[in-house]
């Protein structure tokens, strides 16, 4: 076990150029100088609340009261310092503040026993984000949620504040959802079966601040009506029914694999893949995000900074000539696979379409 084995003496600056990092960026840790010198062997691990550091203190077997009191013998070092000493202490990095835990090592190897439980951990503990969205996973693309569910993402509370993106033009009222650096005007963007009246919409996004994900884009929402939505159902796919959904080949849901999501007009769709053919032509070798959408997307960050990541959340893009325009944002986690909803008013017609990316309950 790495805390008992004796190491010849070293400089201090080859230990630190042979201390393995095992998580970028743990911050500090206080440990007990016994641990650090050898006198004692880790025992208890316990994480309080932190201004600085990640909380976790360690103190060792032979530690008493009047020991530790004495803040002579506690110190501050990267918790992968810690790690070094006894690589066990990786599996409860991610483990919440309030856990009180006791270091065992017996024939069956090393783990923790959580004082409160009594439960035994032997594995990682996964990371909250990690938690989060495979919960989140699960989650999406059912056949319809709750009102309370749509009603609750587009309004504001202290987790979620409700932004207007910018508008997205329709000139013939035929809805595609797709990914718009991969798959906007290709064979593999989802164009909806229910059509919309030709017009402009606005663009909302519920933009949710994480505590464990930061700040990320929960959903999207296209008003088509100012009537009231009183229920939701899943958007088919164009030529697809409800009645077919769960069959063989029938998907409701389209792909991302950029990051990025959108609602767009079938026409515009055309005009973004002839627009980005002849730029692909101009600009060989060259990157559509990169070369093209960055710029735009820092400088509507610019412009919105408190709704936005650094590199921009989303964008109000226009088509170079014709200056009709689509919406551009971030899908909630990143890439995956997502569906979009018809909200029905009482009479059965659309009040709006609203893409979801993840349930900020789980965040």
């Amino acid at each position: 076990m790495g805390l008992f084995r004796k190491k010849k003496e070293e400089k201090p600056e080859e230990k630190q150029q042979e201390m393995k990092v095992y998580i970028q960026g743990a911050g500090g840790t206080v440990v007990s100088r016994s641990i650090l010198n050898g006198t004692s062997r880790l025992k208890w691990l316990f994480r309080q609340e932190s201004e600085h550091g990640n909380g976790w203190v360690a103190f060792g077997d032979t530690d008493t009261q009047e020991y530790v009191d004495d803040a002579k013998n506690m110190t501050v070092v990267d918790f992968n310092t810690l790690a070094n000493l006894e690589p066990a202490v990786v599996n409860v990095f991610y483990m919440p503040v309030g856990s009180d835990l006791e270091f065992c090592a017996d024939q069956t190897g090393t783990y923790f026993v959580d004082t409160k439980t009594g439960r035994e951990i032997r594995e990682p503990v996964k990371h909250p984000v990690q938690i989060a969205f495979e919960k989140n996973l699960k989650f999406l693309n059912q056949e319809t949620y709750p009102a309370d569910f749509f009603r609750m993402l587009f309004t504001d509370s202290p987790t979620i504040r409700v932004v207007r993106a910018g508008n997205a033009d329709f000139p013939t009222g035929e809805v595609v959802l797709a990914d718009p650096l991969a798959y906007l005007g290709t064979r593999y963007e989802t164009v909806l079966d229910r059509r919309i009246p030709a017009g402009t919409y606005p663009v909302e996004l519920s933009v949710c601040r994480s505590r464990i994900a930061g700040l990320r884009i929960a959903a999207a929402r296209l008003p088509v009506s100012g009537k009231p939505t009183v229920r939701y159902e899943i958007a088919m796919p164009k030529g697809k029914k409800r009645e077919e959904l769960g069959k063989p080949g029938v998907f409701t849901f389209f792909g991302v694999d950029t990051g990025l999501a959108c609602f767009a007009d079938m026409e515009i769709s055309r005009e973004y893949r002839l627009f980005f053919e002849a730029w692909g032509k101009e600009n060989p070798g060259k990157n559509k995000y990169t070369d093209y959408f960055r710029v735009l997307f820092q400088k509507s960050c610019e412009e919105h900074p408190e709704y936005q990541n650094q590199e921009g959340s989303f964008l109000e893009w226009k088509l170079p000539e014709r200056g009709q325009r689509t919406v551009l944002f971030s899908s909630g986690m990143g890439d995956g696979v997502y569906s979009g909803y018809w909200g029905l008013d009482a009479e059965g017609e659309t009040a709006c379409l609203v893409a979801v990316f993840m349930n900020p309950e789980y965040f």
